[in-house]
């Protein structure tokens, strides 16, 4: 506990509290706060759409080739940051293996731009959500699915009314996890989407920048991200720890 404890000691002792209000207020920090959370959220919604589907399928069904999704699925989350940047720069950048023709075919480009950033930062939040809802569906007695197809339910209806409220505070933890990482994310956004103001400028990204010139508003920076982390952690908790029980009471 001390341990965990003692880097955010140092950090209040050090916050330059006199100078506190107008660093919070100033017009980049806002302007990288507001992004950092729009872009967060967005990537925690789409992590949701595309993650527990695919978290069903890993828990639910025996597709050929299993451990090696869930395997290709998790790999983001062990990979260094910057690599994690660089394949996407080489795969969605102008001219890498797919972003060559979004960009000739659609006009798309995401390197340096905001989507560039959610792209990013799906990357490496996504697998924290399948990994929560897929454990979450394994251990889900499988009889009450059963049960609803027996009386006519289809496989959709299934889902809806059985199966997701059944797991509805690991859905709650996934999609909290997810959406920490993404806000957390810096290696990947920095390499793939670069780092301008207003655009993919995120607090990540804010925080290492002042850091290297304005190391008293770097404080207050990570003062602001520890903040608003801490709060939504705190805030979930007891969704968390509901008992299957009570989840689908």
């Amino acid at each position: 506990m001390l341990f965990f404890l003692a880097p955010f000691t140092g950090l209040l002792i050090r916050i330059p509290w006199s100078d506190l209000v107008e660093i919070v207020t100033d017009r980049d920090v806002r302007r990288s706060l507001w992004l950092s959370l729009r872009t967060s959220t967005l990537a925690a919604i789409v992590s949701a759409l595309f993650g527990i589907p695919l978290a069903w399928v890993l828990a639910r069904t025996r597709v050929r080739g299993r451990s090696m999704i869930r395997a290709l699925v998790t790999l983001s989350m062990v990979l260094p940051p910057v690599v994690g940047g660089v394949v996407l720069l080489f795969s969605f950048g102008r001219r890498g293996l797919f972003g060559q023709y979004l960009d000739d075919w659609f006009g798309i480009r995401l390197p340096f731009t905001t989507a560039g950033v959610v792209i990013a930062q799906i990357f490496v939040a996504m697998p924290f959500l399948v990994l929560t809802v897929e454990s979450a569906f394994r251990q889900l007695d499988p009889r009450f699915e059963d049960a609803a197809r027996t009386l006519g339910a289809s496989p959709w209806f299934t889902m809806r009314h059985v199966s997701l409220p059944a797991v509805r505070s690991a859905l709650l933890a996934g999609f909290v996890l997810a959406w920490a990482r993404a806000l957390g994310e810096f290696g990947a956004t920095i390499t793939f989407a670069g780092n301008l103001a207003g655009t993919t400028r995120t607090m990540p990204l804010a925080t290492y920048l002042a850091l290297e010139t304005e190391p008293s508003t770097a404080l207050v920076l990570s003062l602001m991200m520890i903040t608003v982390s801490f709060t939504v952690i705190i805030g979930m908790r007891d969704r968390w720890l509901e008992t299957p029980g009570r989840s689908t009471s």
